[in-house]
C-alpha cells in the first residue's frame, strides 16, 4: 500500500481533528502547534473553516443542506491546500521537523488540532452563530436539566 505524502496526511489529520481523541503532545508538538497557531491570521483562519465545512458538508447526512458548486470546492480545496503546504513546508518547517523526528506523525494531528481549535473559536463567537447556538435551550427541557444538575450537587 502507497503510503500518503506528508502534506495529505496533514489535511486528512485537519479534517477529523473536532472527532478524534486529544493526542498525547511533547514539547516539539506544543512548538509545532503554537506556531501554527502564531503563523495564521484571522483570514487563514478562515480558510481552515471553510475547508473542514466544505469536507464534512461531504457526507451524505449532511450534502443535502449545503450547496457548494464544484468550482467552489475546488477553490475552497485549493485555498486550504496553500495554506496547509505554507504552513509545514515554510512558517513551521522547523518546527514540524523537530516534532516529527522527535515524537513521531502524530505531533502533526495534535499541532493541527490546536490551530483548529483556535480557528473555531472565532467562528463560534460570531454573534450569528451565538443567536443559532441559544436557539437549542428553545427545544430542551429546562425542569429536567435543573433536576438533573441539582441532582449532581447532592452529590
Amino acid at each position: 500500500m502507497k503510503r500518503p505524502n506528508l502534506l495529505a496526511y496533514a489535511i486528512s489529520i485537519a479534517a477529523v481533528w473536532a472527532i478524534s481523541q486529544a493526542a498525547i503532545a511533547g514539547p516539539y508538538a506544543d512548538d509545532m502547534g503554537k506556531c501554527l497557531v502564531k503563523s495564521t491570521s484571522p483570514q487563514d483562519r478562515t480558510v481552515l473553516v471553510k475547508w473542514i465545512f466544505s469536507v464534512i458538508a461531504l457526507h451524505p447526512d449532511l450534502h443535502s443542506m449545503s450547496v457548494i458548486s464544484t468550482q467552489q470546492r475546488d477553490s475552497i480545496t485549493k485555498d486550504g491546500a496553500a495554506l496547509f503546504q505554507r504552513l509545514l513546508l515554510e512558517s513551521c518547517r522547523s518546527e514540524t521537523q523537530q516534532a516529527v523526528q522527535n515524537e513521531g506523525s502524530q505531533t502533526i494531528e495534535y499541532a493541527f488540532q490546536i490551530l483548529g481549535q483556535v480557528a473555531t473559536r472565532g467562528l463560534f463567537t460570531d454573534p450569528h452563530v451565538v443567536d443559532g447556538l441559544k436557539d437549542l435551550g428553545k427545544d430542551l427541557d429546562e425542569k429536567k436539566l435543573k433536576r438533573l444538575l441539582a441532582a449532581d450537587v447532592k452529590k
